[in-house]
């Protein structure tokens, strides 16, 4: 039996395009032998003093609100629960188009049997320094010019030679084997030794499907 090889995935709630990569990493999941493990980092964290337009400014003042609670409930039930928050959470916010706010933190920790309370997290820094932690933890094996979704997986000597990258971008989320397949073309281009990019423009948005 081929052992299960434990994947890492950094995610910030309010992205759509991680929360697209979520999904996909779910269904390679369920045909390559892995176990996906969620962290959060945060757009909030990785763009603070940079330069930017008002409009993603104000997004990024909001955006502090999920990922603090995320925290909160990591550090209150145990990092595991990431897996179904993040579910709740990024279903009421890209599928259901909830505001940031106490309705969307409430109703997600109520469903995953967390106490609605750690919705106070959100506008709290009390949980910053951890937040921080987790945020560098993903973030510093790719560098910082790179956002979400960021992955983590065993190279081919194990965890000793972890693979690290950004990506991948990708929409709708592939299903079944195609997305076993998508996961191996990652990998061997991921697994190269001095690889660094690949890209195209986007032409169209996210597609929740």
């Amino acid at each position: 039996m081929t052992e299960r090889a434990t994947v890492d995935m950094w995610f910030d709630p309010a992205c759509p395009w991680a929360w697209i990569t979520s999904r996909w990493l779910l269904e390679v999941e369920k045909v390559r032998p892995l176990d996906i493990r969620f962290n959060v980092m945060s757009l909030s964290v990785l763009n603070q003093g940079r330069d930017l337009p008002d409009d993603y400014t104000s997004f990024l003042a909001k955006a502090w609100g999920p990922v603090r609670v995320c925290i909160a409930a990591a550090e209150a039930a145990g990092p595991p629960v990431l897996r179904d928050l993040y579910t709740a959470l990024g279903t009421r916010i890209h599928l259901r188009k909830y505001e940031f706010g106490p309705q969307l933190y409430t109703e997600a920790l109520t469903e995953v049997g967390l106490d609605p309370a750690l919705a106070d997290a959100a506008g709290s820094n009390a949980w910053d320094d951890a937040l921080r932690g987790s945020h560098d933890a993903g973030m510093k094996p790719v560098g910082m010019d790179v956002g979400t979704p960021v992955i983590h997986a065993p190279g081919p000597g194990g965890d000793d030679e972890k693979i690290a990258f950004f990506g991948p971008v990708v929409t709708p989320a592939p299903k079944g084997e195609a997305a076993g397949r998508l996961w191996d073309g990652v990998m061997l281009v991921a697994g190269t030794p001095g690889f660094f990019e690949i890209k195209r423009t986007r032409d169209i948005g996210p597609i929740f499907d």
